[in-house]
């Protein structure tokens, strides 16, 4: 199978270096040859080994109220103007830690296959963070949304689980270890991620960051941008005292200690 891997990025909130990154991550994990190409509204600062292609368009509002990524829905095109066959599809704010090379020996190359969320382990809901699928064949999950945006939006609420129950001929999931969610298997249980730092499961060789905790908050040991990292007893003082902007229990879960090793591998 070709190895075609896919990124896509729009708007201000990851930059050029995200991409870079991800590129720099990618080749040192896969064995040439590989293509690597990038559907994006900007190609500004991009290093020239990225294979750029013009974002696609919507082709509707974007809908209203929802947690869900929906501008991924561009990458349901029949034709996305470059690639073809089976592409591996990633989030820009990944962090690749092992050999990519078996996620194109896994399946064949007509499967749909996904990250598993274990948020939702009776759903058996899956994670598009990065998955694998051939070039055209969620067309039919296009047509769709397309049909009622909104209405879609509404009944699914995430565009991972419109097409985990979607895709034509059903999906199937990466094997248990190789992907591992950054706030679920790496951050100890409370109260030891007060004392213990953040592991990378021997197993992964990928570590998504879904939600508000991105590689550059592991690193720094805090949970979300818009809050500086604090040292234990501060970030426990300040649950207490009520100055939180959650719940007690969430507030006493949701901290870290900085991650040296998402700085070692989260970079070009």
């Amino acid at each position: 199978m070709r190895k075609q891997f896919l990124a896509i990025r729009w708007g201000r909130k990851y930059g050029p270096e995200y991409l870079n990154r991800l590129y720099g991550m990618v080749a040192r994990h896969t064995t040439p040859p590989f293509d690597f190409w990038c559907l994006t509204d900007d190609s500004a600062g991009v290093r020239p080994e990225v294979r750029c292609l013009p974002l696609p368009p919507m082709g509707c509002e974007m809908p209203r109220n929802t947690y869900g990524v929906w501008g991924k829905s561009r990458l349901w095109r029949p034709d996305l103007g470059g690639p073809q066959g089976p592409v591996l599809f990633i989030d820009l704010d990944v962090v690749i830690t092992g050999s990519l090379d078996a996620f194109f020996e896994f399946g064949s190359e007509d499967d749909v296959i996904l990250a598993r969320n274990p948020n939702t382990p009776f759903e058996k809901l899956g994670q598009t963070s990065i998955f694998r699928f051939p070039v055209g064949k969620l067309a039919p999950l296009r047509e769709r949304f397309l049909a009622d945006p909104q209405g879609v939006a509404d009944e699914y609420r995430f565009e991972q689980r419109f097409v985990t129950r979607n895709a034509p001929g059903g999906v199937t999931f990466w094997p248990a270890g190789w992907v591992a969610v950054f706030k679920w298997h790496c951050i100890p249980a409370f109260p030891l991620n007060y004392v213990q730092a953040p592991r990378l499961p021997r197993d992964a060789r990928v570590v998504i960051f879904p939600g508000p905790l991105n590689p550059p908050d592991a690193i720094a040991g805090r949970y979300r941008d818009s809050e500086p990292a604090r040292a234990p007893l501060d970030h426990l003082a300040r649950g207490f005292r009520g100055e939180r902007r959650e719940g007690l229990v969430k507030h006493l879960r949701h901290y870290i200690r900085p991650a040296p090793w998402v700085a070692e591998h989260w970079r070009e």
